[in-house]
Formats: structure tokens, C-alpha cells, sequence
């Protein structure tokens, strides 16, 4: 059963977004802006500045996610994202140190795949795989109910894969707009509501190569449901149909009828996927189904 008081932090390159969550809600959320070129000490404080903001004596733990690398057993992050001076910092030490609260760490998108889980449509799926489609392509993988992050976090770095003439990142997220028609996604985006067509020919050839990466996950993984988040998936109408019409060619017939696939609704999905991580060093086996 989800009760309790977690803190759930997302940090990112510009911003903390950080939420005391009770039970199955946040109860109080703030934002601070991160001086993301500051020293490795001067983020440490700003993020346990943000901690505090919201920290309450009662709180069973705190979550963390980074943009990085994680040795998710010593919680220990490894060239965070658009923070040059965290190169080896010891945050679950720092934390636990500071609040003498269980602190749990791991990267962004494993955040948005155990939120998923546990906050959103993704409770009554035991076999889930997260993407995140955005400035990058990431990806958080559920198996048996459970945060699969592998020895050193990098399970689910579909991104990485080498596709075309590049990566499946290149192509999926963000940088196939810059990078092949100079554009800005959210220019895309505006222009395709508009009913604008080459943005709509953008778009149809985007699901094409997310449909690809997609078949990748199958290949790799065989989830029940892939959920998909980030600000790109907004979108999704305007490249669901070619996204589909490739995944329909994969060769094993009954997983294509059996996947789901389906948009994230759940606002703040990092700050409460953050915070579900105490929830998944549990074991991955609290009765969530009816909440």
C-alpha cells in the first residue's frame, strides 16, 4: 500500500523540481533554479536547499534523479548532464548524512518508468518499459514489478544503439528535428496543429524511426506496455499511425497484438517517480493494483 511521507527531487540542468508526496499525491512542490556550472559543492547545496524546503522529520525517505550514470547500491553519480563539476559525487552519502533519512538514487528515466508504475497507468502491468522522448532518448525498464537498472544503470540505453547513420537517439528525440531540418521540436509541434504539411511530413517520418527503436525494445525486452513521456510525446497523434504501421511488422505476430502503448498523463511524473523509488527498494511488491 502507498502511505507515507517520501520526498521525491528531480534535478536537472537548470532546475530542481523537488515534492513531499503523501500516499498517492504531492502534497507540496517547489522549483529552484541550479547553478548548473557552479562548483561541485555549491549544486550539493542548492540540492539539499531544495530538500529542505519540504523536508518534514516524518518522512520514510527521499528519491533522487539525475540526468547521469549511477552506482544505484552506493548512490554515487557519475557525469551529470549538463552539470560539469559533478563528475564523482558520493550524493546518497551527502543526503543520508544531512537528513539520516534511506536516500535511493538512480537516473531520470528510470524516475519516469517506476513513477509510471507506481503513480500512473502503469499499475496493473507487472512487465513495463518507459521512453522518454525529448532533448535526448532515454528509457527505464519494469520487470516482475521490479526497477531493472543492470550493474551500472545503463540497462535500457535503447538510445545508445547504433541505427542509420547515427543512433536511435539521433533519430528519436529532439535532435531529428535540429539536426535534419533545423528546426526546433516545439516549432514542429505549433506548425502541426496548424495543420502545417511538411510538419506533418515530419512528423509521419519521426514514427517510422521510433517505431524502429520500438521493435529494438520488443526484441530486447517483450513488455506488456511501453509508455511513453517526455515533451515530444505530446505529439503522438501526429506520429502514432507511422509508428505503428512498423511495429506491425515485426515478426512475432501475438506480442504485437498483446503490447499496449500509451502516453503518460500524470503531471510532475520525475518528482513522483523520484519519490516511488522507496517505494520500489521495497521489493517491487506492494499492493498498488487498487490505488
Amino acid at each position: 500500500m502507498i502511505d507515507g511521507r517520501i520526498i521525491g527531487v528531480d534535478v536537472g540542468g537548470t532546475k530542481i523540481g523537488v515534492g513531499l508526496v503523501e500516499g498517492t499525491q504531492i502534497s507540496q512542490y517547489e522549483n529552484f533554479g541550479i547553478t548548473a556550472d557552479g562548483t561541485e559543492e555549491q549544486v550539493i547545496n542548492e540540492v539539499i536547499g531544495a530538500i529542505e524546503s519540504v523536508f518534514r522529520n516524518d518522512v520514510h525517505g527521499i528519491g533522487i534523479g539525475v540526468p547521469s550514470l549511477v552506482d544505484v547500491e552506493k548512490g554515487i553519480v557519475y557525469d551529470v548532464q549538463n552539470i560539469p563539476s559533478w563528475k564523482e559525487v558520493h550524493l546518497k552519502e551527502i543526503i543520508e548524512n544531512r537528513f539520516h533519512k534511506p536516500v535511493f538514487i538512480t537516473n531520470d528515466a528510470n524516475c519516469f518508468v517506476v513513477g509510471e508504475k507506481y503513480f500512473g497507468k502503469g499499475k496493473p502491468y507487472s512487465h513495463i518499459v518507459g521512453l522518454t522522448l525529448g532533448t535526448g532518448m532515454g528509457a527505464g525498464i519494469i520487470i516482475n514489478n521490479h526497477l531493472y537498472t543492470g550493474v551500472n544503470c545503463g540497462a535500457g540505453e535503447f538510445g545508445s544503439i547504433p541505427y542509420l547513420s547515427h543512433t536511435y537517439e539521433y533519430y528519436c528525440s529532439g535532435q531529428f528535428f535540429i539536426n535534419e531540418y533545423h528546426l526546433q521540436g516545439i516549432e514542429v509541434y505549433e506548425r502541426a496543429m496548424q495543420g502545417d504539411e511538411t510538419a506533418l511530413k515530419i512528423y509521419r517520418e519521426f514514427g517510422k524511426h521510433v517505431g524502429n527503436a520500438i521493435i529494438a525494445v520488443l526484441f530486447a525486452v517483450d513488455p506488456e506496455v511501453i509508455f511513453l513521456g517526455g515533451t515530444i510525446s505530446k505529439a503522438y497523434p501526429y506520429f502514432k499511425e507511422n509508428m505503428l504501421e512498423i511495429i506491425n511488422t515485426f515478426p512475432y505476430r501475438r506480442t504485437v497484438d498483446r503490447l499496449v502503448i500509451d502516453v503518460t498523463e500524470k503531471t510532475r511524473i520525475a518528482v513522483l517517480g523520484a519519490a516511488a523509488l522507496y517505494y520500489d527498494a521495497q521489493g517491487g511488491k506492494l499492493d498498488i493494483a487498487s490505488k
